[in-house]
C-alpha cells in the first residue's frame, strides 16, 4: 500500500513548550525550551529557546542538523551568531560548545533523521560547567509526541562511533532531555 505524500500545517501558538535541559547557575534555573514542530523518522523540526547564559556541550548529531538563530545571540565555540545566522551541522561534525547570550536564544531547527546527540567530550563539557559555577542538572523527563519514534536506548547520548551514514539512516529518536541545537 503506497502512502500519500501529505500537506501539514502547524501553527507553532497550539504547540506547547516543553524543557528539555536544566541547569543551576547560582540559585537560578537556567534552561532549554522546545516546541516539538514535527518529529518522525524522517525529520524532527523543532523552535527552540534558551535561557540567557544556558551551556550546551560541544556535540554532533546522527543525522544533518540545521539551526537558524531567529532572535537573541549564540555563541558557537568561539564564533558569535547572531539573528539571521544559519549553521550547518552535517553528519560527523561537531560544534560547540553553546552559549546563550544575555536574552538568550530562539532557534528554528531541523533534523535530517536521526536527531540524537553525539557528545564530542564529556569531560571537556564538565570541567566547563565546573569552572563557571554551573551544575548540571538531571534532563527534565518528557513524553515524545505519538509521532516520534520510541527506542530502547532514548534519554542516552550515543558515542562518536554511533554517529555514521550507517546508523542515520535507520530511524531513530531523540530521547527525552537530550539537547537541542546542537
Amino acid at each position: 500500500m503506497e502512502v500519500e505524500p501529505r500537506l501539514h500545517f502547524v501553527n507553532v501558538a497550539d504547540v506547547p513548550w516543553t524543557e528539555v535541559i536544566a541547569q543551576l547557575h547560582g540559585e537560578r534555573r537556567v534552561s532549554v525550551h522546545e516546541k516539538f514542530l514535527e518529529w518522525n523518522a524522517k525529520r524532527m523540526v523543532v523552535l527552540g529557546r534558551y535561557d540567557p547564559h544556558v551551556v550546551i556541550e560541544r556535540h554532533g548529531h546522527a543525522s544533518d542538523h540545521l539551526v537558524y538563530v531567529l532572535d537573541g545571540e549564540l555563541l558557537v565555540g568561539d564564533r558569535p551568531c547572531p539573528p539571521g545566522t544559519l549553521i550547518i551541522l552535517e553528519l560527523g561534525a561537531t560544534f560547540g560548545p553553546l552559549v546563550a547570550g544575555e536574552r538568550g536564544a530562539l532557534l528554528f531547527e531541523v533534523w535530517m533523521g536521526d536527531p540524537r546527540p553525539v557528545p564530542a567530550d564529556k569531560e571537556e563539557y564538565l570541567a566547563l560547567l565546573k569552572a563557571k559555577g554551573i551544575v548540571r542538572l538531571p534532563n527534565p523527563a518528557f513524553t515524545k509526541p505519538d509521532t516520534a519514534p520510541k527506542h530502547a536506548d532514548d534519554g542516552k547520548d550515543l558515542s562518536r562511533r554511533d554517529r555514521t551514514p550507517a546508523s542515520a539512516a535507520a530511524p531513530a529518536s531523540r530521547g527525552p532531555g537530550l539537547p537541542s541545537a546542537g
